[in-house]
């Protein structure tokens, strides 16, 4: 460890964020460009290199975080780049927008504010690609052996690296025009601009995976034939599957699903449309759901200037610290955060009537109510109490031009006839089934990430990858020396 009293002397210090005055006129991130790396060497010198490090249980890729800490304290960039780039593709992604449950299991936490190892993260990946430290590493020799990944997602992209760098040929196929998934068209460009995605593409490009894009398996390839060409192929289509509101005027015009909200916003900043179809402008917007969709369409309407924005979560407003009886450590706790985009609503007071920033807890919606053209004109509300049951004589009715339902995924998408084409057994909430080995009930045919495991973290789905990547190597060869850093039925730490 750089300084072994540094936990006791050094107070946490964030990676500090642009004004919102200034944020909120773009879509550039939310951070102040160069001012994470003159703070970073004294806030790994907080980690104390514990004899057990709850941070690896907490983060499901194993991530060598004490490792990478101490060799950051000590300026030496390149190692620290090693280091975590063995046990994660896309540190730059994760670093951006996962939530960071190894913070939460850090030990310093037990009675003090936890080391930054997110922003330690960011940083080692934005020196790495600064530096020349990730560089492509195309394999030595082909193994003669084909591999198809369907969907570019940080599952499909960190299955389709490992298994190219182990000497196969690998095709990656996405439905849309651009690769990426969701951190394409889902991630608001304001969490992380698309560079960082780009950049890595162009490195998977290099080292020789091959991508193929407006191309839906069961669809415009069948997925009996794509089964055919490949020597194994990958599931990776995420939950795309949305979850519904089925509520009295649900039918108006004006109410739309997140990822039909975000998706045109994205396109906007890629230049495909000067204008989203569905732009907030001059509206008055309530998002449904009190989860991280849901606070980046609340950032997105910001920007595009809405009349006002609320955001409804049906659960109460959780406390500033731990509940160590429902919650202990090392495991990730339900507690008030403010994300930039709930600091960015609050600040510029988009939703005055709200219990704190933009949202509203404990609110549950009751119906929808519009005018003679059928457009949504407002939303009925009610107070729920623990066990979600309406509180009589709380009932609230908000102003709605634009509703957007961010309720989350149940699991991957039919439509495209994938899984009935391929006769794939399913779980019954709606999930891939798949054996100890990641493996489907048809051979040769495997599934990872969200259409498998269910709605999940960006580091799940990575860790997915990278175990599904050494499945499938293991099934084409009979063996392995790619790392699994998960099997198929791990779950987050709980009580």
């Amino acid at each position: 460890m750089g300084d072994p009293k540094g936990f006791m002397t050094t107070p946490r210090e964030d990676w500090p964020r642009r004004p919102v005055e200034e944020r909120v006129r773009d879509w550039n991130e939310v951070y102040v460009p160069g001012a994470l790396l003159p703070i970073i060497n004294k806030q790994a010198d907080r980690c104390m290199d514990c004899g057990i490090p709850f941070c690896h249980e907490a983060c499901p890729l194993g991530n060598l975080i004490p490792e990478w800490n101490d060799l950051v304290s000590r300026d030496d960039w390149r190692a620290a780049s090693d280091r975590l780039h063995a046990t994660n593709n896309f540190p730059e992604f994760t670093g951006r927008l996962c939530p960071a449950p190894c913070e939460a299991g850090c030990v310093l936490t037990i009675n003090q504010p936890a080391v930054t190892i997110k922003n330690v993260e960011c940083a080692i990946a934005d020196r790495a690609w600064e530096e020349g430290f990730a560089p492509p590493r195309p394999p030595e020799r082909l193994s003669g052996w084909t591999v198809a990944v369907i969907g570019s997602g940080p599952t499909g992209l960190a299955a389709a690296q490992q298994l190219t760098r182990a000497g196969h040929t690998v095709a990656v196929y996405e439905k849309d025009d651009r690769l990426g998934g969701l951190m394409r068209y889902g991630i608001p460009e304001f969490k992380m601009e698309k560079h960082h995605l780009e950049r890595r593409l162009e490195q998977m490009r290099a080292e020789g995976t091959k991508f193929r894009t407006s191309t839906v398996i069961g669809r415009d390839i069948g997925a009996a034939e794509l089964r055919a060409r490949y020597d194994a192929v990958v599931i990776a289509t995420g939950a795309t599957a949305w979850r519904e509101l089925p509520v009295s005027g649900r039918e108006l015009a004006g109410i739309h699903q997140a990822m039909e909200y975000l998706p045109l916003a994205n396109r906007v900043r890629e230049g495909d449309l000067e204008v989203s179809p569905l732009s907030a402008i001059g509206k008055h917007v309530v998002i449904v759901g009190g989860g991280d969709t849901g606070a980046d369409c609340l950032g997105t309407a910001v920007r595009e200037r809405a009349a006002s924005v609320t955001q409804l979560d049906i659960y109460a407003q959780p406390g500033a610290e731990r509940d160590e009886d429902a919650e202990p450590w090392p495991t990730y706790p339900k507690i008030y955060r403010l994300s930039a985009a709930h600091e960015e609503a609050g600040a510029l007071r988009t939703a005055p009537a709200a219990d704190a920033d933009a949202r509203l807890f404990a609110a549950s919606t009751l119906r929808f109510t519009g005018d003679a053209d059928g457009h949504v004109r407002s939303l009925h509300l009610v107070e729920v109490d623990a066990q979600r049951r309406p509180v009589p004589g709380t009932g609230r009715v908000l102003p709605a031009d634009l509703v957007l339902l961010a309720l989350g995924f149940s699991g991957p998408d039919r439509e495209d006839g994938l899984i009935d084409q391929l006769e794939l057994a399913m779980e019954p909430r709606g999930t891939i089934a798949r054996d100890a080995g990641f493996a489907t009930n048809v051979p040769g045919v495997f599934a990872a990430g969200d259409a498998a495991r269910g709605q999940s973290l960006i580091v799940w789905a990575i860790a997915e990858g990278r175990a599904v990547a050494a499945a499938v190597d293991r099934h084409l060869t009979g063996s392995s020396r790619l790392p699994a850093p998960i099997g198929p039925y791990d779950r987050p730490m709980t009580v």
